[in-house]
């Protein structure tokens, strides 16, 4: 009966099966506390904020065994906002990820939708950015660089490299091989759909992974054609990273930039992070990270650091205490990531209490 009545509950979504061969699953995570800000705008802000650590996410995933090694598969996921219980961004369904492909042991996967390119699918799936241990969407790239100027961006920097995934690719087709040795790659090209135009609009991006054991290494590069008044402005964004897991410890490096080819400005940081688990319940973490921008965006550079320190009542639920400082150069405003207001200042913190689950 339990089943009967889930299927009709979704049957606008997909058709329901029981059967051996496929699978459709329902997933997601949740986020939600309290955030002091100490600077927004010149005053401090105390507010409910969820959605940090991880994404409010609701996810249907898909797959059905075809024979042969190959499998057909499709992903739905969708992100909220908690606090209000509506869609994001612009309260629309399916804006992370849906595609539709097939998932072969010998040939590699083929996808077919609106998908993460490969900063996102190779360097943070990778496990080499700090923010995937510590604060999430808090700790992903923001700072004193409005002037970079990225067309479609609440602030003109927010999540300037692109490790969120706040912009994913749309109309894509995008491949990743089987590992060979360690080494496995992707490719990706995104549609524009323009008429007389095959390039506008257009998006491309190349991953190239290794791991071996304990140790993982990743490079990825992605550049993207945006219409701006009826001119295409192109941005690109690359980087590298690398992580190492030894007993109750993982620590990981990155290097990504950014160039916005329509008024050449471009930024570039440097970050170390880490986990320690400390007991099975127990785990801190935390990154440290730099970021320096070029004469376009007033050389303005900021130092950042985030702390998290987890209590696991399960495997699924936990509630977590975290802070997050940024300081920036005189005369620079600090703006730390999906802070509404940048700092009347050059410094920034959060301090936040939160509890998150996973389904």
């Amino acid at each position: 009966m339990k089943l009967k009545t889930f299927c009709f509950a979704t049957s606008l979504l997909f058709a329901c099966h029981a059967n051996a061969q496929g699978s459709v699953t329902l997933t997601g995570m949740l986020d939600g506390g309290v955030s002091y800000v100490s600077n927004e705008g010149g005053s401090h802000v105390v507010k409910f904020d969820d959605g940090i650590p991880v994404p409010n996410l609701l996810r249907f995933l898909g797959e059905e065994d075809l024979g042969g090694g190959t499998r057909a598969v499709f992903d739905l996921t969708s992100q909220f906002e908690l606090g209000m219980g509506t869609f994001m961004p612009g309260g629309s369904l399916f804006t992370r990820n849906a595609f539709v492909g097939l998932d072969d042991d010998h040939f590699g996967r083929l996808t077919l939708g609106n998908q993460y390119d490969f900063m996102v699918d190779s360097l943070f799936s990778g496990l080499n950015d700090g923010a995937i241990y510590a604060q999430g969407i808090y700790d992903f790239r923001n700072g004193p660089f409005a002037k970079l100027a990225l067309p479609n961006n609440p602030t003109g920097a927010f999540d300037w490299d692109g490790m969120a995934g706040s912009r994913p690719i749309h109309n894509s087709v995008k491949y990743a091989s089987p590992i060979f040795g360690g080494f496995f790659a992707g490719v990706m090209y995104g549609f524009g759909g323009v008429a007389g135009s095959f390039g506008s609009n257009s998006g491309v991006s190349v991953g190239l992974n290794y791991v071996h054991g304990a140790f993982g290494a990743n490079a990825a590069y992605t550049k993207v054609k945006i219409d701006v008044s009826g001119a295409q402005v192109s941005v690109r964004n690359w980087g590298a990273g690398a992580h190492y897991t030894f007993g109750p410890l993982t620590a990981n490096a990155l290097y990504t930039a950014v160039r916005n080819e329509m008024n050449g400005a471009s930024v570039w940081q440097t970050e170390l992070g880490g986990m320690w688990l400390i007991a099975p319940e127990w785990v801190l973490s935390g990154a440290y990270l730099y970021m320096k921008g070029n004469q376009v965006v007033d050389n303005n550079h900021a130092h950042q650091l985030t702390t998290m320190l987890t209590y696991f009542f399960s495997k699924r639920t936990s509630v977590y205490v975290a802070g997050v400082y940024q300081r920036a150069n005189q005369g620079a405003n600090a703006r730390i990531n999906d802070v509404s207001v940048a700092s009347s200042g050059p410094s920034q913190f959060i301090g936040r209490l939160g509890m998150q689950t996973r389904f």
